[in-house]
Order: structure tokens, then C-alpha cells, then sequence
């Protein structure tokens, strides 16, 4: 699967590989090697790839929906991890999560990243995309709205979101 690139990043589907560096937070090594930001893997791209491994034990590899590094186009190094979680379902929607760094949150990489994904999803002809929020994390939900998705419900502790993708 090849490399999406936006305006400002460049997003790489992960391989088994990468996954479990990310999961581990241990960085390649030698020339060819990526460089990871100060502070990434952040939390929640570590809990990403970890539950990425497990969806591709699931549903096998390579997914039609996979998760990817986040990476800065300027320098090349990985600021974070975006992704779907798992194929589509029945009516043809897919989840998505995305997690940056803290030191380059607020600069658009995360709603950028966003609407890569969407683009990608439409063309692999997904009816739309959900995704949720904890009620307190306002940051996402602002990255939600500025990709295009709308507020759908609130439950519990979360907040949810769509994207539909088929008019």
C-alpha cells in the first residue's frame, strides 16, 4: 500500500514491523530508519498499534483499512499515528483514531491527517466514517468539525461523531 501524502505530512501505512516498534516504543535503527520526534510514540499511537496487531491478527494482512504513522513532509519524522479500526461494517461505515504529539498539537496536523483518511475512505468506497471523543478532550472534537465530520451523539463519557461519505 503506498504512502498518502497531504499538504504538510506524509501518512505510511504501518506493516506488522512497524506496529509492533510503535506498540513497544522502540525506534528502527540504521540509515534507512525513521526518525521519531522528541515524545513519539505518544500513549495513545502506542495503544493504537497495539490494537491495530490485534484487528490484523483478526482480518488479515494487508487490510483494506490500515493505520499509519503520521510523519512531518518538512524532515520526515513521525509525530503520530492515525488509523481505522478495523474493516468496514455491515452499512459500510469505519472507525477512525488519531493520537499527535503533544509538542505539535494545535498546528492542524491532526484535522489535515483527518481528511486524508476521509479522502482515502471514499475512494475505498466506505458509506462514511465515525469517530468518538472523551467529552473533555474539546482539541479532538475541534479536529472532528474542522475535517468535515458532525456531531451525532453524546453517551456516557463520549461524544460521537460522522463523516458520511455517500450522498
Amino acid at each position: 500500500m503506498d504512502d498518502l501524502v497531504t499538504e504538510r505530512l506524509l501518512l505510511h501505512p504501518l506493516s506488522v514491523a512497524e506496529a509492533e516498534r510503535i506498540a513497544a516504543g522502540v525506534p528502527g535503527e540504521g540509515p534507512s530508519a525513521v526518525p521519531w520526534a522528541e515524545g513519539y510514540p505518544a500513549p495513545g499511537s502506542r495503544v493504537g498499534a497495539r490494537h491495530y496487531l490485534t484487528a490484523l491478527d483478526k482480518y488479515g494482512y494487508p487490510p483494506d483499512f490500515p493505520a499509519y504513522e503520521i510523519r512531518r513532509r518538512t524532515d520526515g519524522a513521525a509525530v503520530g499515528g492515525i488509523g481505522f479500526h478495523g474493516p468496514a461494517d455491515p452499512e459500510g461505515w469505519v472507525e477512525l483514531g488519531y493520537d499527535l504529539i503533544e509538542s505539535v498539537r494545535g498546528q492542524g496536523f491532526a484535522s489535515e491527517a483527518v481528511r486524508g483518511l476521509l479522502v482515502f475512505a471514499r475512494e475505498r468506497g466506505a458509506a462514511g466514517v465515525r469517530a468518538d471523543t472523551d467529552l473533555s478532550n474539546v482539541a479532538s472534537q475541534r479536529v472532528l468539525l474542522a475535517a468535515g465530520f458532525v456531531f451525532d451523539r453524546e453517551e456516557g463519557a463520549l461524544r460521537f461523531y460522522r463523516a458520511p461519505l455517500v450522498d
